[in-house]
C-alpha cells in the first residue's frame, strides 16, 4: 500500500476532499453522477493508499478481487434484480389504466369536498410500484381534471397527490433509494417497509395538512398547455405500448386487482419477515420465507399483473414483452448510480477512511442517526439528486453501524432518517423541482413556497418519527 496520508487527520482530509470533488463533479462540471462517483472513488481510493492492483485487481490474476469490482458487483447482485421486476410491474399497472381506476373509486368514494384527499391515496397506494416521475405523468390528467371541476388552485389536488408519491419514493421499496440503502446497509426488505410505512405515513399526513393549508392561499390556474400536451403525449404512448389484441380495451380493470397487485409483494415480504422473528425454523417457516424472498415475492406480484391486467383483458404476450422490455431502459442510469455508489463504499472501507470518519463521528457525540440524517440533508440540498445522497451517507455512515452491532430494525431506521434527508428542500438544482413547475403551471417562486416546503415537512416529519422510535430499538 502506498501510503499519500497518515492517520486519522489526512485521512479525514481525503475524505472532505473526495466529496467537495464530488459535489463539484456534480453542480459545477454537470458530470454524470455515475461518472462522477467513480472518478472520485478512483481518487479518494489512490489518496489514501490504496495501490493499483487493490482498487482494480490484476491482469495476471482473474481470481484476484478488486474492490471497484466487489464494491459494484456486491451492491447491484442484490438491488438490480428488485428494481428491475419493480419497473416491470409498475409499467404493467400504468399503461393498464390502473391509475384511473383507482383515483375514480377513491373520488366518488370521499365525494368532491376531499377530492384533495383522494387525490393523495391515489398518490400514495400508485406511487409504491411507480417511479415519481411517471407517477406524475400518469397521475396529471387526473389532476387537472379535479381542478377544473372544482374551479379552485391546482396546487389543492396536486400537493396530496405529490406527497404520495415523493413519500413512496423515498421510504418504500422496490423504489431504488430504500433498496439501494437497504442493500448497502444489509437490511432485510421486510424491515425497510414495515419502517417506511412506521415513518412515511405520519410524513405524508403532516405534508398532507401542510397541501391543505397552503393550497387555500396560492392560486395557480389549470395550465390548459400542459392538459392538452398531456392528452396528446399520453395518446401517443398509450397507441404504441398499449398495442393489444383486439377487445382489450373493452374490459375494464378491475379495483381489487390493482390493490391485490400492490399489496402482494408487502404481504409476502412482511410475512417472511415475522415468521424469522416469531417461528422456529420448521417446514413452514421456509415456506413463508421462500415467498417472502424479495425476488420471489416481486416475481409472483408481476405473473399476476401480466395475467389479470394483460392476458385476461386480452392483451398479447407480445404487448406484454414489449411494454416490460420499454419499462427498463430508463433504469440502466439508476442502477449505475447505485453501483457506483457501492464501489465508493468499498472504496472507504479498504482504504481506511471509512473508520477515520466512524472514529471522529463517535467524538462528536450525536446518534447515528441524527448524523445520518444530516449528512444525507446537506448532500441533497447541495447536488439535488436523492439517489446520490443515499448511497453517498449509507458509505459513510456504514462503519458506524458495523460498530455498534445494531439490530436490523434499528438500522432500517437509520436508513429511513437517510431517506428522508435525501428529499429536503427540493429545488433548483432538483429535477422534480423542475417536473413539478412544469407538469402543474406553477411559477418558480410558488414552486418554492408550494412543493419545496412540502418536501422539506416529508423530511423533517420522517426523520422526527424514525428519532423517536429509534430510542425504543437498538
Amino acid at each position: 500500500m502506498l501510503l499519500l496520508v497518515d492517520g486519522t487527520p489526512g485521512l479525514l482530509l481525503v475524505a472532505g476532499l473526495g466529496i467537495a470533488l464530488l459535489l463539484f463533479l456534480i453542480i459545477k462540471a454537470r458530470l454524470q453522477p455515475f461518472v462522477a462517483l467513480l472518478a472520485v472513488s478512483i481518487a479518494v481510493g489512490l489518496l489514501a493508499g490504496l495501490s493499483v492492483t487493490e482498487l482494480f485487481g490484476t491482469v495476471q490474476r482473474s481470481d484476484a478481487v478488486s474492490t471497484v469490482e466487489s464494491g459494484m458487483g456486491g451492491t447491484l447482485g442484490h438491488i438490480a434484480i428488485i428494481i428491475g421486476l419493480g419497473t416491470m410491474l409498475g409499467s404493467i399497472l400504468e399503461i393498464s389504466g390502473g391509475a384511473e381506476v383507482l383515483a375514480s373509486r377513491l373520488l366518488t368514494l370521499f365525494g368532491e369536498r376531499r377530492a384533495p384527499l383522494a387525490m393523495g391515496l391515489t398518490g400514495l397506494i400508485f406511487g409504491i410500484p411507480v417511479f415519481f416521475d411517471v407517477g406524475i405523468f400518469v397521475l396529471a390528467p387526473l389532476v387537472y381534471a379535479a381542478a377544473k371541476r372544482s374551479g379552485k388552485s391546482v396546487v389543492l389536488y396536486c400537493l396530496p397527490m405529490l406527497a404520495g408519491l415523493s413519500m413512496t419514493h423515498a421510504f418504500l421499496p422496490p423504489h431504488p433509494g430504500p433498496v439501494a440503502a437497504a442493500g448497502l446497509l444489509h437490511v432485510q426488505l421486510g424491515w425497510i417497509i414495515l419502517m417506511g410505512l412506521a415513518c412515511g405515513i405520519p410524513a405524508v399526513l403532516a405534508a398532507w395538512a401542510w397541501a391543505a393549508w397552503i393550497g387555500k392561499r396560492v392560486f395557480v390556474e389549470v395550465p390548459q398547455d400542459m392538459v392538452e400536451a398531456a392528452e396528446e403525449s399520453r395518446r401517443a404512448v398509450l397507441a404504441e405500448q398499449r398495442a393489444t389484441s383486439t377487445g382489450a380495451q373493452e374490459k375494464p380493470v378491475a379495483l381489487g386487482a390493482v390493490l391485490g397487485i400492490i399489496g402482494t409483494p408487502l404481504v409476502l415480504i412482511l410475512a417472511a419477515t415475522f415468521s424469522s422473528i416469531g417461528m422456529d425454523p420448521s417446514t413452514g417457516r421456509s415456506v413463508i420465507e421462500f415467498f417472502g424472498n424479495p425476488f420471489v415475492a416481486l416475481t409472483i406480484a408481476l405473473l399476476l399483473a401480466y395475467y389479470l391486467l394483460g392476458i385476461r383483458r386480452g392483451w398479447s404476450r407480445k404487448s406484454l414483452e414489449r411494454v416490460s422490455t420499454s419499462s427498463l431502459k430508463p433504469v440502466g442510469n439508476i442502477l449505475l448510480v447505485v453501483g457506483a455508489g457501492g464501489v465508493f463504499g468499498a472504496v472507504l472501507k479498504a482504504s481506511g477512511v471509512a473508520q477515520a470518519l466512524s472514529d471522529t463521528f463517535h467524538g462528536v457525540g450525536l446518534p447515528v442517526i441524527v448524523l445520518s440524517y444530516l449528512i444525507s440533508l446537506v448532500l441533497r440540498v447541495a447536488q439535488g439528486s436523492a439517489t446520490v445522497a443515499i448511497v453517498t451517507t449509507a458509505g459513510i455512515v456504514a462503519p458506524l453501524l458495523a460498530e455498534g452491532h445494531h439490530s436490523q430494525a434499528f438500522v432500517a431506521l437509520v436508513i429511513m432518517a437517510v431517506s428522508a434527508g435525501s428529499i429536503f428542500a427540493s429545488h433548483v438544482n432538483d429535477g422534480g423541482f423542475w417536473m413539478v413547475a412544469k407538469y402543474f403551471g406553477i411559477s418558480e417562486r410558488d414552486t418554492l413556497k408550494t412543493w419545496t416546503v412540502l418536501e422539506s415537512v416529508l423530511s423533517l416529519a420522517g426523520f422526527a418519527v424514525a428519532l423517536v422510535l429509534s430510542l425504543f430499538v437498538r
